[in-house]
């Protein structure tokens, strides 16, 4: 199904001078930038160092060459940008939580750099250039119909045409009973250590459970896998609801798994209170630089402090609230476990137990991360809740 509300009237207009006469087409931007205000017209004749001089200038080049040369000139790209990096981080590392900042800084700088070179669009989600890929499906599935042009960034587009090819392939997880599919926009299930603790942990009741911000729906597969009986997702997200009820479809029974649309909890008087409850919110407490962020980050920890502020009133008698949480945020100094325990403790809940896995990731092990110290020491873990008596 494609997306609603997204029409091409909706976008901005972005303007160019080409062939003496200025143009213009519909900006397209998953990640919410602004058109470039400054554009050139680019081709196979364009030199790499140029194309990141004007990248890092912030003028955009309109691409009318050959498209899979624009692909090579978009690595030349990075690696100008990457190179850049490493060489400041030679200098003296930064503890934490500054050299969080300063990555987060960097890696905003690295797209904006990365998102000047654009791709034009016919209307039907056409690109007009030499040996360009068939990316109408891809396309459609995300933005829709799209009956006049557009342009977007080749660094999007890529992005776009990867997630197209996952969601076709899937990621194998045997604990929900096959393989996930995750949508544009919501955040796959690659970091498999959560989904295990759910897929392990003894389970309080197989009567009812709440899965708060579904996502893909992979806890509420595991948990009908296990047994529970009933299962209620909850998802405010567009996307994700799409992407939820899909993979549900194909994985358990529908009677099985409901996936509504909600800010957090179902609403109290349809679905009464539950036994277990079990969240998995972004782990990083930081401001999100684009929507495509938000499954990665939570500002001011204000989902996971949602979560706990209501469990206790959405909690059966001696129900649990499985709450899933890295403690990366803790190794980068953006939130202590003082004040983890605190914001439980003010939410009227107390802690049952809580059970450890160590990230298999490859980050994990990667050295050369300005973040590696963090990673190397984070833990994921499934924390075991329930109301004051």
């Amino acid at each position: 199904m494609p997306p609603a509300g997204n029409a091409l009237s909706e976008h901005p207009i972005l303007s160019w001078k080409e062939t003496r006469a200025t143009h213009s087409a519909r900006w397209r931007s998953e990640s919410g930038l602004p058109p470039p205000k400054r554009v050139i017209i680019a081709d196979d004749a364009l030199k790499a160092d140029a194309a990141y001089h004007h990248a890092c200038e912030g003028t955009a080049m309109l691409w009318r060459g050959d498209f899979q040369n624009a692909k090579m000139l978009l690595q030349a790209i990075a690696r100008r940008a990457d190179n850049r990096a490493r060489a400041a981080r030679k200098v003296e590392p930064a503890p934490f939580p500054q050299a969080f900042h300063l990555q987060r800084q960097a890696q905003a700088q690295r797209a904006r750099t990365l998102g000047m070179l654009l791709i034009p669009f016919d209307a039907g989600h056409v690109i007009p250039l030499g040996r360009a890929p068939d990316v109408q499906l891809a396309c459609y599935q995300i933005h829709g119909a799209a009956d006049e042009p557009y342009v977007t960034s080749l660094r999007e587009l890529l992005g776009i045409i990867g997630t197209h090819e996952w969601r076709k392939s899937g990621i194998d997880m045997p604990a929900a009973g096959g393989r996930i599919h995750p949508h544009y926009g919501v955040f796959a299930p690659v970091r498999s250590e959560y989904v295990q603790l759910v897929a392990e942990a003894p389970l309080p009741s197989s009567e009812l459970a709440f899965d708060i911000g579904t996502g893909t729906g992979v806890l509420a597969a595991v948990l009908a896998r296990r047994g529970v009986a009933r299962v209620i997702a909850t998802e405010s997200d567009a996307r994700a609801l799409a992407c939820a009820r899909e993979n549900i479809s194909r994985l358990v029974p529908e009677e099985r798994v409901s996936v509504v649309e909600a800010n957090l909890f179902p609403d109290l008087a349809t679905a009464g209170r539950a036994p277990l409850i079990v969240c998995n919110p972004p782990w990083i407490p930081s401001r999100p630089s684009s929507p495509l962020e938000h499954a990665i980050y939570d500002f001011e920890s204000r989902m996971l402090r949602g979560f706990l502020d209501g469990l206790a009133a959405h909690l059966a008698p001696g129900g649990e609230g499985w709450l899933i949480l890295s403690d990366i945020a803790e190794h980068l100094g953006l939130r202590t476990r003082d004040a983890l325990l605190a914001w439980i403790e003010k939410a009227g809940l107390k802690v049952l137990g809580k059970i450890d896995i160590k990230p298999k990731h490859p980050r994990a092990a990667d050295a050369s991360d300005p973040l590696h110290k963090a990673r190397a020491a984070e833990v994921t873990s499934l924390w075991r809740l329930a109301a004051l008596a």
